[in-house]
């Protein structure tokens, strides 16, 4: 629920198992008339008890006015807030910021996401098995048979293939944007992307924090007809594969930057081999600026080794304080 609503009403959604949470369905919409209302509608019927948020991200259609109606005309509790600044990561950060829940569902407002299957990624979380549920796409091919942007489907096996050597995962959709969240993993997450790199950056979060990730195959299904994507290919490819660079340099910067001194060595060993050379032959050395060249090569390569240490102190002791906030923050729930 909002914060600053907190004290006028409270959201629970019970279970089987006698536990009874608040539970938040986020819905970034971007220029989604078509598809927000249904889409409400759907998670209004699978979730009756849950709080429905709507995130207008700065859209010119009439996405804004028909979620509120639509939010209006059922008997679901929600809101809908306005967003400016484009980005699905920025849209996300404000649901984050504003909404006090105790399980929080991500969901596009495209109807790609199946709204029944809700409660699959929700029990896990409930039942504190998990901290991250995610809905795979991938697994049971529905995503290969509905998707007809074939770069997408290469994108997504790319960024996936890169996270799992890197982290050493065996994570199977990385880009799902239909995941389930407890509390402890969406307030220890900072979101410092802006738009479609969100999910890697969820999904890089969840493997490098050591938090507890399960993905759940899903009935992904395309677009209708009239609605259109905002994801461009190549753009918004790229977006993730910075992302990725990105994070391997914060999270594993000695793997990074030892990578960078060694194409360093390696440039200034074959820049210096001439004047190496000529040493050995001449006893005098008669291509200085190779010479010099592999001088400032070596020497930067050295350079570049040491950052990598120098950070990777640095990202230790992060981590560090992030085990010692996850465990005050269980240990606040307890005495609660």
């Amino acid at each position: 629920m909002l914060a600053k609503d907190n004290a006028a009403f409270q959201c629970c959604c019970s279970f089987g198992n006698n536990m009874t949470r608040h539970i938040a369905v986020i819905l970034p919409a971007y220029n989604e008339a078509l598809t927000i209302g249904p889409v409400i509608e759907a998670f209004a019927t699978a979730l009756p008890d849950a709080e429905i948020v709507v995130i207008d991200n700065a859209s010119t259609d009439a996405t804004y006015e028909l979620a509120a109606a639509t939010l209006k005309r059922l008997p679901v509790r929600g809101t809908v807030l306005r967003e400016r600044a484009k980005g699905k990561a920025n849209a996300i950060r404000r649901a984050f910021l504003e909404v006090y829940a105790d399980v929080y569902l991500m969901a596009d407002a495209d109807m790609t996401y199946p709204a029944h299957q809700a409660h699959a990624l929700l029990d896990p979380i409930l039942s504190g098995e998990f901290d991250m549920v995610v809905g795979d796409r991938i697994s049971n091919g529905r995503y290969g048979q509905e998707n007809k942007r074939p770069a997408h489907q290469f994108g997504n096996h790319l960024v996936r293939y890169l996270i799992n050597r890197l982290f050493s995962s065996r994570l199977k959709d990385v880009l799902s944007g239909y995941r389930a969240m407890n509390r402890r993993f969406v307030k220890s997450y900072p979101i410092l992307v802006k738009g479609f790199e969100l999910e890697t950056d969820l999904t890089l979060h969840a493997v490098d924090g050591r938090f507890r990730l399960l993905e759940i195959p899903i009935q992904y299904q395309d677009r209708p007809a009239g609605s259109f994507s905002k994801l461009s290919t190549v753009k918004d490819g790229l977006r993730v594969l910075n992302t990725i660079t990105q994070i391997v340099r914060h999270y594993r910067p000695m793997q990074f930057f030892s990578a960078i001194a060694l194409v360093l060595l390696v440039l200034g060993l074959l820049a210096g081999f001439p004047a190496i050379a000529d040493y050995l032959q001449y006893s005098y050395v008669y291509r200085v600026p190779l010479a010099i060249l592999a001088v400032a090569l070596v020497l930067s390569s050295m350079l570049s080794f040491a950052t990598g240490l120098i950070l990777s102190t640095i990202v230790r002791g992060q981590k560090a304080q992030l085990e010692r906030e996850l465990m005050s923050h269980v240990q606040a729930g307890n005495a609660h």
